[in-house]
């Protein structure tokens, strides 16, 4: 008899046996199953309403005036401050920099294209019509850890179309012909995760809908009843083991990898505005792309998902205040009733800004809320066994600048990164680092560099390394 032994579950996650003593040699240790850390990026355009870099009142960024650490307090009043429940399992960084290439001719399409590839633009690519000269981090990711071959969640809510072409954060590579597209539906994201082809019938997918549903102790049966039939398994390892098997029910119930069928129906029905230029509808769908996101990690499918809202300049959407529709959101960041730079002021259009900043941070926390449910193998959240990470494309409204880009990261990857704090990147305000950051964020998810080092030569060639300060 092996001194130990794995359940393998479904999609390849592993549940491990306790440490039996009547098994138990000198040299036997015990070994505890983790989750394998995940990124989750959700995308909003345009900036974000800060005083940074901008003569705006500071409505975004956790104050410091006491000290890095955030608190009810430091947050209150702020965007941020929509997260307060997660504060200590937050990292809101500040002085992230973006190289200000001089090719992209548009702030929106160097924010947009080089937010997740750390690189500039294809050659002979500019503006509107501006490519990503290699891959993202999501499909870095998803090309080298993801099981089976499948590929990164790439999720889109709103019109997808516009400036860029729409969907412009997740590429495969160099060029037009790697650009990818989106799942723009939730409820075919869904179908995609638990059925595989969309084109499946529906007694098949109620076939693979039932096979996921089966248990693991029903597909391991006569393996655990010939161990539990062991001459030398004494009675208080029965018991031990009874126990074990009593938590993979309750971890199925939770883990599981479909959803119920009123879950289903909700999320058939609520998927029809994926396409809509209505603010409350665009973020219900981005709402639904999370619930799909949550569930493709939970059950192993993808290691990263990238979820896009809005155009490269959002400029079709128009987010509400109160009951009130306001301009589209690429005018109000704006502050003009024009996509240019010339045109009539919008009154308050710092105070409309900030307002859709709000709802993007409480979309935000839906997905975190819905990460949090979730209970891994090693009995933890979900939430910190990865990172969920809501950046944007820019530093603020005008002048859409390349200087402290807003990224938010909650989990910690499994314990890897620091949190509960308000950090200033490492660099002067002229300084690129953000391809360090993404190396940081692929080096936790467990990237690696040529040498088979932690990943540290992501994007450009340019600085390289990793955001040490952000690590435990």
């Amino acid at each position: 008899m092996n001194r130990r032994m794995i359940l393998k579950g479904m999609f390849g996650a592993t549940l491990g046996l306790p440490l039996l003593e009547s098994f138990r040699s000198n040299e036997a240790e015990a070994q505890s199953m983790t989750t394998p850390p995940f990124v989750i990026f959700f995308r909003q355009a345009n900036g974000v309403q800060s005083g940074r870099n901008i003569s705006e009142t500071e409505r975004f960024f956790a104050r410091t005036d006491n000290g890095p650490q955030l608190t009810t307090a430091s947050m209150q009043d702020r965007a941020v401050g929509e997260l307060v429940d997660y504060r200590d399992r937050l990292l809101v960084l500040g002085n992230v920099n973006l190289e200000n290439f001089s090719a992209y001719a548009d702030g929106h399409a160097r924010g947009a294209i080089q937010a997740l590839t750390a690189r500039g633009p294809a050659a002979g690519t500019s503006a509107g019509g501006s490519m990503a000269d290699g891959e993202s981090l999501d499909w870095r990711i998803g090309r080298e850890l993801n099981p089976n071959g499948n590929e990164p969640l790439y999720m889109y809510a709103g019109r997808n179309s516009g400036w860029l072409g729409g969907a412009c954060v997740s590429w495969r590579g160099s060029g037009a012909a790697n650009k990818r597209s989106p799942v723009h539906n939730p409820w075919n994201g869904y179908l995609t995760l638990v059925g595989g082809m969309a084109g499946q019938n529906n007694q098949e997918l109620a076939e693979a809908l039932a096979a996921r549903r089966e248990s693991i102790n029903d597909l391991l049966r006569g393996q655990t009843q010939a161990l539990l039939s062991h001459p030398r398994l004494s009675q208080a390892d029965k018991d031990k083991l009874d126990q074990h098997f009593a938590s993979i029910r309750d971890l199925e119930t939770t883990l599981t990898c479909d959803l119920d069928a009123n879950e289903e129906m909700a999320l058939e029905q609520g998927s029809t505005g994926y396409d809509s230029t209505d603010g409350n509808e665009t973020l219900a769908a981005a709402r639904l792309h999370m619930q799909v996101a949550a569930l493709s990690v939970a059950c192993g499918y993808t290691r990263a998902v990238a979820i896009q809202v809005g155009s490269g300049n959002d400029g079709s959407t128009r987010y509400w205040d109160g009951n009130t529709q306001m301009e589209n959101y690429h005018y109000i960041s704006h502050r003009i009733l024009s996509h240019g730079g010339e045109g009539t002021s919008i009154p308050n259009a710092d105070m409309l800004h900030h307002k859709v900043d709000l709802q993007f941070a409480q979309t935000f926390k839906h997905l975190l809320d819905t990460l949090d449910q979730y209970q891994t193998v090693d009995g933890g959240s979900l939430l910190d066994a990865g990172m969920a990470i809501w950046y944007n494309d820019s530093g603020n409204g005008p002048p859409h600048s390349s200087r402290d880009v807003p990224y938010i990261i909650a989990g910690s990857a499994g314990g890897q990164l620091r949190q509960g704090l308000m950090l200033e990147l490492e660099g002067g305000d002229n300084e690129r680092n953000h391809d360090k950051l993404l190396n940081t964020i692929g080096a936790a998810v467990g990237l690696t560099n040529g040498n088979g080092d932690p990943l540290d030569d992501f994007g450009d060639a340019g600085t390289r390394g990793r955001c040490t300060e952000l690590l435990v």
